[in-house]
Parts: structure tokens; C-alpha cells; sequence
């Protein structure tokens, strides 16, 4: 049974995705902002930090991404679809809502190769980083119910067997 979410738990949610890609782009920036200062918006101030408008573009992806997990995830909208197939669609959408912010706001040279080969990258890395924090945690709570599970039921049975004992 899926609990129903408020308004609360989504903005959470925007904000631990918006907390995540912040840290992601501050030490990027401390790695390579000196060397990319002067090629890229996001590196606009070197290893100083990230330009306000970029955090602000960052917010709003994360809302959309958020959004985008509502959809693919919850059966509100799409009920009939495999687990999978949906994970490959909501990939598919955040690469390119973020193509289109990387277009629009000019986060890097588009005819260039390498920004999109490190944007896949960390990319990459992000996906299969989230993916092991989800899974590990749905394996933790799983064994957890499983344990409830069984305390409840050894608890019943001792609650049978005290009333079968009855003199």
C-alpha cells in the first residue's frame, strides 16, 4: 500500500535533488572551474562557486525532475507500464530537458564533444549512484517489514496458543 504524498514530500524531494546536483557542481567547480572559466556558464566564476542564475536553472530542473518521477512512477497517470519501460522514459526525458537547458542557457559549447561526453559521464554516475542509494534502501526496508512481518506473526501464534490453553 502506497502512502498518499502532500505537497511536503514533493517539494523534499525537489529540494534533496537540487541539494545533490549543487554539491555535484560545487566541487566540479573546485576540480576544473579555473581551467573551464571563460568556456561554460556554470563555471562563470572559477572554483569561486556557481552563478546564481545557474542555481536557479538547477531549482527549476530539479521541480521538472521531480515532476517527470510523479508521472513515470506513480500510477496516476501511467498504470499498465513495466517498471523498466518507465525508467527508460523518465531517462529519457530528464536527458533531454537538460539538453534543453544546456541549449538555452548556454551551460557549454553544444558543437563540441567533450562538455556532452562529460555531461553523459557524470550523468551516468549520478543514475547509477542514485540507483544503489534506492535500492540499497528498498532492500533495508523490505528486510525490515519481512522482520515485522514475523515478530506479528510469532506473536500471533503465541496469542493462539494461550487461547487454546484455556482450563
Amino acid at each position: 500500500m502506497e502512502e498518499r504524498k502532500t505537497i511536503f514530500d514533493y517539494l523534499a524531494q525537489v529540494l534533496m535533488i537540487f541539494g545533490f546536483a549543487m554539491l555535484l557542481l560545487n566541487i566540479f567547480c573546485l576540480a576544473f572551474g579555473e581551467s573551464a572559466r571563460g568556456f561554460s556558464a556554470m563555471f562563470e566564476l572559477g572554483s569561486r562557486g556557481i552563478p546564481a542564475e545557474i542555481a536557479f536553472q538547477f531549482l527549476c530542473i530539479s521541480a521538472i525532475v521531480t515532476g517527470l518521477r510523479f508521472v513515470f512512477f506513480t500510477d496516476a497517470l501511467i498504470k499498465q507500464m513495466p517498471l523498466w519501460m518507465r525508467t527508460v522514459c523518465m531517462l529519457t526525458a530528464v536527458i533531454l530537458v537538460i539538453a534543453v537547458f544546456i541549449i538555452a542557457f548556454r551551460w557549454f559549447p553544444v558543437n563540441m564533444w567533450q562538455p556532452w561526453a562529460m555531461f553523459f559521464l557524470c550523468f551516468g554516475i549520478s543514475f547509477a549512484g542514485s540507483w544503489l542509494v534506492t535500492t540499497s534502501r528498498e532492500k533495508y526496508e523490505n528486510r525490515r517489514m519481512e522482520e515485522a512481518l514475523q515478530k506479528l506473526k510469532k506473536q500471533e501464534d503465541l496469542h493462539h496458543e494461550q487461547g487454546n490453553k484455556k482450563p
